[in-house]
């Protein structure tokens, strides 16, 4: 039985388009992917909207914000909620990439599209997966098979391939890369043949990509020059993807002696920068080959980076002499420290700026890459300051104001908020001891330190530290201490009286605001664009297609001069089926082109009488098509799959020829017959029984005929006859 299937899409085309779309294989939907862009566009969220209640699963493909960014969102306040599914990686660095990008924008505005709770309620509903591993659907997909395939690019990098009913495999591919990197393997789509459908990634359809040897050898001389003469290196990458080969690459260099770096320092610079390259060290079953087998070899993690120092903030990297080369987040320019660090170099001529990827047009990075250096530009800079003087001074006046309020209201009795819920929120303003504080205001502070809330009592809780392996293990704790007396003999030395911790300092959150301010950057650094972002090339893009021979394609995200070259050469492989959707089109990839999906009214199903036909159930109906019902302009629940509809006509089960569902087997026959006392063997290719008066033969077409003397054995060898069948 062949599937519908259709594909809706949510986000729109062009390079570097957040991928976003719910494929629909008959009543499952599917979320591919829920990437959002730099500048976080609403209407894009309009459109999730309309479909978030009735997506059933999503499948994430990569670990970056533009995969995923849109994820926290949709559960913490569109109130999605359904099994999610992504790889370990994924799932381990996506959680990273979103703390990084809401603390990097916390720095600068008082953002809230969402909260570090929403990103941990997100990834907590993740079902992890290994490359290779099935996982058969339940309820309304009962039938579908959805299996992770490697995919490169990023660690953890998937292609989703989703077996329908009918034998019917789709495959989603928005972003691969078929070579071998350092610390990553190539894809292994190459591996599926004919799929019925191929949900590709184009955008690189007609991009000629130069030499991985070639790439590299520019970004060695970019960054000796650089050093050289007295200059700093900043490289704009991301928080936990192509960061990983990068940090990689240039620690293998600063290893090598002859190069002449180990005067300069190497530093890699984002919030989460430790728990990033910790995570990394924990996942070398995910790299390549090169690596697992040094690993399982000579026991040397390739991630224990020698040279790369980690940095949190801005302050240790000027405070790091000397020319330095800096790994910084983000590549977009638009926020993070990598933004922090281009105000501060770009105007030294002696430094250079590297930007790694193609960002969204209408971003800084973009603008640098189409028009470069040496020109001077208008920004605005925002972020974020302590409150000092007389705002700092109102500003506890008015706390010290909301701490006396809860309790003259309990003790009056009256409560100002009773109108709402009746729930007091406490927020710790300073001091030791937990007061509750009625508040609205959130102080801004270090990463995910503002997540303590609904404090209540004065309680110091001794946490035991432990590791992703259980309790951390102390070798000097076990230690035996040994003295030699002066008769030289050893004795243990007596057990010290165990030390009373001292308390931990309390983290003071220091109240902050947000300001901006319009600046001119005069731009004389060295701008130098160097593609690394790990992408499949145009002429490899295009043997994968051939390769794989799909039935029908839909290009993704790729620009018009890509989707041509894309639609040209599916004609030239016989490919006749080539869909380029828009925002906001629905793509129907059905296979069967004379299939339709209608929906049967209540009175259809009560006038209908199921017959059973070996493992089936089957009925006769009549009925009239009506048509689909409209939609309603006034509810913002639009109706998004208009279907016509059947309704039982006057002839509903009645007034026609009986007719016959299912094949016989004669050997089948035969043993329904001798239960009931009816010996039968056969004879001439027919089946006889009481003693050869009654013969029942299987003819040319198909049907069966019933052929003997009219008695009452006869009419119960046609009833067991009948009963074989499935009459409607």
């Amino acid at each position: 039985m062949t599937s519908i299937i259709k594909l809706h899409c949510i986000s729109g085309t062009g390079d570097e388009t957040p991928p976003c779309y719910v494929l629909q294989i008959d009543e499952f939907k599917f979320l591919l992917d829920c990437g959002w862009d730099e500048k976080f566009d609403m209407d894009f969220i309009k459109e999730l909207k309309r479909h978030i209640n009735s997506i059933d699963a999503v499948l994430l493909s990569h670990s970056d914000p533009l995969h995923l960014g849109a994820l926290p969102y949709a559960v913490g306040q569109l109130g999605l909620n359904c099994p999610i599914y992504a790889t370990l990686p994924v799932y381990k660095m996506g959680q990273m990439f979103m703390y990084d990008l809401y603390q990097s924008h916390r720095n600068m505005t008082d953002f809230d599209l969402f909260t570090l709770d929403d990103v941990d309620t997100a990834f907590d509903r993740i079902t992890q997966l290994k490359y290779n591993q099935s996982v058969d659907m339940k309820g309304k997909g009962l039938g579908l098979k959805i299996t992770p395939l490697p995919a490169g690019h990023l660690l953890g990098g998937t292609v989703w391939r989703i077996a329908a009913p009918g034998e019917e495999d789709i495959v989603y591919a928005p972003d691969f890369n078929h070579k071998k990197e350092r610390h990553l393997n190539g894809c292994e789509i190459e591996k599926i043949m004919r799929p019925s459908l191929l949900l590709l990634g184009a955008m690189n359809a007609d991009y000629v990509q130069q030499r991985r040897r070639l790439r590299d050898e520019k970004l060695m001389t970019t960054i000796l020059t650089t050093l050289r003469g007295g200059g700093s290196v900043l490289v704009c990458t991301d928080t936990a993807g192509r960061v990983l080969e990068l940090a990689h690459m240039l620690d293998q260099l600063w290893r090598n002696r002859d190069s002449g770096l180990v005067a300069y320092s190497l530093l890699l610079l984002s919030n989460v920068s430790y728990n990033v390259v910790e995570f990394a060290k924990s996942q070398i079953e995910w790299m390549s080959d090169k690596l697992t087998r040094a690993f399982e070899g000579a026991r040397s993690n390739p991630f224990a980076l020698r040279y790369l120092h980690l940095c949190h903030s801005v302050a240790e990297v000027t405070r790091t002499p000397g020319p330095k080369v800096v790994l910084s987040s983000f590549p977009d320019l638009e926020t993070g420290f990598a933004r922090d660090l281009f105000l501060l170099w770009a105007s030294q001529s002696q430094n250079s700026i590297v930007l790694t990827a193609r960002t969204s047009p209408g971003t800084l990075a973009r603008d640098l890459i189409d028009k470069g250096g040496d020109r001077t530009i208008e920004l605005t800079v925002r972020r974020r300051i302590r409150l000092e003087g007389a705002e700092l001074e109102e500003f506890m006046q008015q706390q010290r104001t909301k701490v006396k309020d809860p309790v003259k209201e309990e003790v009056g009795g009256i409560s100002s908020d009773s109108e709402s819920d009746g729930e007091l929120e406490m927020w710790v303003v300073t001091g030791r001891h937990d007061i509750p504080v009625r508040s609205e205001y959130r102080q801004g502070g270090c990463f995910k330190s503002n997540k303590r809330h609904h404090a209540m009592y004065p309680c110091h809780e001794d946490r035991t530290r432990a590791d992703d392996y259980g309790e951390i293990i102390r070798p000097e704790d076990y230690r035996l201490a040994e003295i030699v007396d002066a008769e030289g003999e050893i004795r243990d030395v007596p057990p010290a009286p165990p030390q009373k911790p001292e308390p931990e300092e309390e983290i003071i959150e220091i109240p902050s605001k947000c300001v901006s301010s319009v600046r001119q950057v005069a731009i004389r650094a060295n701008i130098q664009y160097i593609e690394l972002e790990g992408r499949c090339d145009g002429e490899s893009l295009l043997r994968v297609v051939a390769h794989a021979k799909p039935r029908a394609i839909v290009g993704l995200r790729a620009g018009t001069s890509a989707l041509n070259t894309l639609r040209k050469h599916c004609e030239n492989e016989g490919i006749e089926k080539i869909f380029t959707p828009g925002k906001g089109d629905v793509v129907d990839a059905t296979t069967e082109s004379h299939i339709y999906q209608v929906k049967l009214t209540d009175g259809l199903m009560c006038g209908i009488s199921w017959k059973i036909a070996g493992d089936a159930e089957l009925a006769w109906l009549s009925a009239t098509v009506a048509p689909p019902r409209a939609r309603d302009a006034n509810s913002e629940e639009t109706v998004l799959d208009d279907m016509v509809a059947l309704e039982a006509s006057q002839a509903n089960g009645v007034g026609h020829a009986a007719t016959f569902i299912n094949s016989l087997k004669l050997s089948e026959l035969r043993s329904a017959l001798a239960k009931h006392g009816l010996n039968a063997e056969f004879n001439s290719g027919a089946l006889e029984c009481c003693n050869g008066t009654i013969a029942i033969r299987r003819l040319d077409n198909g049907r069966v005929a019933l052929e003997g003397v009219l008695s009452e054995e006869y009419f119960k060898v046609r009833e067991l006859l009948y009963d074989q069948f499935a009459i409607v």
